[in-house]
């Protein structure tokens, strides 16, 4: 099974989960979880029995020492975590709608995830049979960018499969919207590549179809277009196709994509040769259909380490619509090590 290492932010989720009446306030209500989109990604292979490791850099503080345990306790490898001495730890608040959907406050000015330095990264982040995953917000300043460029390019010489979830966060760009240009370049480096609609259609600047044909040109392998609980898009230089996720009801959406990506992962991960997986579209439809159950099961849950599904969970869920673990590659059954 390959080693997956998640790189990128880890940092705590003040969640909405009610309100309280104090004389003439209503004061709302924030629970504390663990969150960052690649700590999410990296849970979730864990919880699934991958090798799942975390690269960052959180605060020698409170909530620095909570996410180091969380990660630990959910099974996730931490060597490769850093804590800076004087810098925080991110934070974000997390409002919910009725439907679940999220908005987002960050308090990430010069936190500890973003002055990672290029001298702190080790190359045994990058040994073995590996897959580096990570996502946009360490692109969101210079510094950080320049960081990740550098980790993705270690990667790359390393001969690790790259994975890029976009999950642009344009609140966390100085200007108000991501950099296109910055984003793109990070896109063409990597072999797989995960946007929700909106995110394809902003770096694509309205011109889908021939930016994916572009993209499959450069080092992209797979290209996967998520939209919310619609049916989720894939596209390899030779076949594309589609996949509908199963509907629930979803109470929040906070780690729905990272599950899915994290499940997908897991499932890539358990095959020692990738590019047979991408060329062959049922291997690949029946990876998708694992971790669209994953991210189905994730958004019924509210919180994001806690929300992640174990294996037993997704094999049952899979059961219950009527796909048989005998339907699917045996590999992605077996009993974790």
């Amino acid at each position: 099974m390959k080693k997956i290492l998640c790189f990128g932010e880890a940092l705590i989720d003040f969640l909405h989960i009610g309100a309280t009446r104090q004389g003439p306030l209503t004061l709302p209500e924030f629970r504390q979880y663990p969150g960052g989109a690649p700590a999410n990604a990296a849970v979730a292979v864990a919880r699934l029995g991958g090798q799942a490791f975390f690269a960052g850099q959180v605060g020698q503080d409170p909530f620095g020492e909570f996410l180091a345990d969380a990660l630990i306790q959910y099974g996730v490898d931490t060597r490769f975590l850093l804590k800076h001495p004087q810098a925080k730890t991110a934070l974000a608040f997390v409002m919910l709608d009725e439907s679940g959907d999220r908005s987002f406050s960050f308090h990430r000015h010069d936190t500890a995830d973003v002055i990672l330095e290029k001298h702190q990264v080790h190359s045994d982040w990058f040994s073995g049979d590996s897959i580096l995953h990570f996502c946009s917000n360490t692109l969101t300043t210079r510094h950080i960018a320049e960081c990740t460029s550098h980790i993705v390019d270690c990667a790359r010489r390393a001969g690790n499969l790259v994975s890029f979830d976009v999950n642009l966060r344009h609140n966390l760009w100085a200007s108000g919207e991501a950099d296109r240009v910055l984003v793109n370049n990070l896109v063409t480096k990597s072999d797989l590549v995960k946007f929700s609609r909106d995110e394809l259609e902003y770096l694509a600047n309205g011109n889908c179809q021939d930016y994916i044909a572009h993209c499959l040109t450069e080092q992209c392998q797979l290209l996967l277009v998520t939209d919310g609980a619609n049916r989720i898009d894939y596209f390899t230089a030779n076949q594309q196709g589609s996949i509908q996720p199963p509907k629930v009801k979803a109470v929040d959406t906070t780690a729905g994509g990272d599950a899915f990506i994290g499940g997908f992962l897991y499932a890539l991960g358990c095959f020692d040769q990738v590019t047979d997986v991408f060329a062959n579209a049922s291997e690949l439809e029946s990876l998708l259909l694992f971790a669209t159950h994953c991210g189905a099961y994730a958004v019924t849950q509210p919180g994001a380490f806690p929300a992640l599904p174990d294996l037993a969970c997704i094999q049952a869920r899979l059961a219950e619509h009527g796909h048989p673990a005998s339907a699917f590659n045996p590999l992605l059954f077996r009993s974790p090590v």
